[in-house]
């Protein structure tokens, strides 16, 4: 794909900018996609492609075939929308739903996976099959699973799997990504503590659990710190402390929450059990108990060597930058439960170094970025799926 080739026709590129403001403006959480996932087939259909609804609740499948070629890749985008509320009064697309918004660009993953699959559609420049995957619920972790307990894999069989991310901060045109592990797993935990409640006047007749509690807080630091490799990657972050108090009263009970990062399972069960370790002797120290509730939310991101490469060949022809072999990241993809069962890639797309940062009230998707997802998208196709290779 050439330089020109990349750049799209202005009403194509307008399209496609109308789209992704419309998802913008109309953010809907995990699992409650319906407007968007209506959105996203009625424009697959209207570009002749096969359209299956309901994937896993409110995933979207369009399958694009040409020529005779069996082999069989998947390109993916996430269409969940936040639970923040967007601080852009200005913005002529903001979020016409009080307390979600677009703070992470699935709305640019999407409208620009829509704008590949129309440009396929009419080039018809590839022998084989493309799956566009429209994956509900990302930023809950379970989107991808519950398509894959739909069958995802056996109604859609598919030989490879590609998913991007845009990243704020890097110029656009930027593309970053590399071989083995890329994002990590996210675990989370809750630690219970329980006291005594009593009387704020009279703390030596209760066990007061706030103290009880900020001691685990502060114990909590020496795991990574002092009981993981310090060439491991893993992260442990509380997140929240809440008391069931008041003004006048010292809390019984205290909730403290939070999100463990690593890459590998090992480190992982590590981490669990140096929490739980901590959070019993820490309690039983100040008169109190704790217990623990850990759950494991995402895996880790693993691409596959192959699929890395052809990623790169086609970044080089999408973008003026392609990095490999980029940094590993502590955020975690949902897209990961997918590459667990098919060999693929994930990488980042950048966003623009003046963008807010993901998950920011301010952040929006630029809409510059939205010709390099659609350049990157159909080039992988060509590569993946020759045409001369039937």
């Amino acid at each position: 794909m050439t330089r020109a080739e990349n750049e799209l026709p202005e009403s194509e590129l307008a399209d496609i900018v109308a789209w992704r403001r419309h998802l913008h403006a109309n953010p809907e959480t995990g699992f409650n996609e319906h407007r968007t996932a209506a959105f996203v087939a009625e424009r697959l259909a209207a570009f002749g492609l096969e359209v299956t609804t309901g994937v896993g609740g409110t995933g979207v499948v369009g399958t694009l075939r040409n020529g005779g070629g069996n082999r069989a890749i998947g390109l993916r985008a996430d269409m969940d929308a936040l639970l923040i509320a967007e601080n852009a009064p200005d913005r002529p697309h903001r979020s016409r739903t009080p307390g979600q918004m677009h703070a992470c660009g699935h709305d640019g993953h999407t409208a620009g996976l829509l704008g590949a699959a129309r440009a396929l559609a009419a080039a018809r420049d590839f022998d084989g099959t493309i799956h566009f995957i429209f994956q509900p619920a990302e930023e809950h972790g379970r989107g991808m699973q519950a398509m894959l307990d739909d069958g995802l894999l056996q109604r859609f069989p598919m030989d490879e799997a590609y998913g991007i991310h845009n990243a704020p901060g890097a110029p656009v045109g930027h593309f970053a990504t590399r071989a083995g592990p890329i994002m990590a797993a996210e675990d989370n935990f809750e630690i219970t503590v329980t006291g005594r409640g009593v009387h704020a006047a009279r703390p030596h007749a209760g066990i007061d659990p706030i103290l009880a509690g900020s001691a685990v807080v502060m114990a909590l630091q020496q795991v990574v710190s002092r009981r993981i490799d310090p060439v491991d990657p893993a992260v442990v972050s509380v997140t929240e402390f809440i008391t069931d108090g008041t003004r006048n009263v010292i809390p019984t009970k205290v909730c403290i929450r939070g999100d463990t990062r690593s890459y590998r399972p090992d480190i992982s069960a590590m981490i669990e059990a140096e929490i739980r370790r901590i959070a019993e002797a820490t309690a039983a120290a100040h008169g109190a108990t704790a217990s623990v509730t850990y759950t494991r939310e995402f895996v880790p991101t693993l691409n596959t060597e192959g699929p890395t490469e052809a990623a790169l060949r086609a970044a080089r022809a999408a973008c003026p930058t392609a990095q490999d072999n980029c940094a590993q990241f502590m955020g975690s993809e949902d897209f990961a439960r997918l590459l667990a069962h098919v060999p693929g890639n994930f990488s980042f797309i950048g966003n623009g170094t003046a963008c807010a940062p993901l998950h920011n009230p301010a952040y929006d998707f630029n809409d510059a970025a939205l010709p390099v997802v659609v350049a990157y998208f159909r080039a992988l196709a060509r590569d993946r799926l020759p045409k001369d290779a039937a």
